[in-house]
């Protein structure tokens, strides 16, 4: 069930959309494809989350898509990226990869590990439609997001070391050992969804565990403590 408390809106794991391809194991925290909720259509731009466990030597097909930031967190194993624009490449486990689909694209993603690969796959409205199409990816070391949140992708030329994005929008990841805080300032009009990959952190007296996610809205400064090392992914949106 999902609980609001002190403006924090809580998506207990449990409660997400769930689906099982065999191959693919599925939590949606916002309607996608076969789940649909009324009340989870997103959060400002932000219009997707998927937590993805592929099997190995298994993956998604060649399948197109426009208008949409589309950011993959690997969580564990890796992926291989391929798209109509000739690009390819690895993204392994604590790497990021953004492709900005603009007037359109095909892509696949594979898992060609013997192992399974776990993703959180993100999907951000841009601020305009159309453009080129484009890929990226880059390391983020988890040391360096030690006790502090790092951009990862961003569409402010400010955070210069994160993956552009065509959006007003800002992925950020940070790591905590347990007992340490970190705040956040979630600006007025803004939007914020905080997911802890692995551990637990608390947030206005209120447990996050792993893959549970966190809503936060604007103009609020969220302080985070985590209960267990933790790693956390937020995305901040208009």
């Amino acid at each position: 069930m999902n609980r609001i408390i002190n403006m924090l809106d809580k998506r207990s794991f449990d409660s997400l959309g769930n689906a099982d391809h065999g191959w693919l194991k599925a939590r949606h925290h916002f309607t996608f494809a076969g789940y649909y909720d009324h009340n989870r259509m997103g959060w400002g731009a932000l219009r997707v989350w998927n937590d993805d466990e592929i099997a190995a030597n298994s993956g998604f097909p060649p399948h197109p898509h426009q208008d949409m930031e589309i950011i993959t967190y690997v969580r564990s194993g890796a992926i291989t990226h391929q798209d109509s624009m000739g690009n390819k490449g690895r993204t392994a486990a604590g790497d990021v990869q953004v492709m900005s689909a603009g007037s359109g694209v095909r892509h696949a993603e594979y898992n060609l590990e013997p192992e399974t690969a776990r993703i959180f796959q993100i999907w951000i409205q841009p601020r305009t439609r159309g453009g080129q199409p484009s890929w990226g990816a880059k390391p983020f070391p988890k040391g360096d997001r030690s006790g502090k949140f790092v951009p990862l992708a961003s569409g402010f030329a400010e955070d210069g070391e994160a993956l552009p994005i065509r959006s007003d929008a800002r992925v950020l990841g940070a790591t905590l050992k347990a007992g340490e805080s970190i705040d956040y300032a979630v600006g007025p009009a803004r939007h914020a969804y905080l997911v802890p990959a692995i551990g637990a952190v608390e947030i206005d007296g209120e447990q996050v565990h792993a893959r549970d996610g966190a809503a936060f809205t604007g103009g609020k400064n969220i302080i985070i403590t985590a209960l267990q090392d933790a790693e956390i992914v937020l995305v901040d949106s208009e």
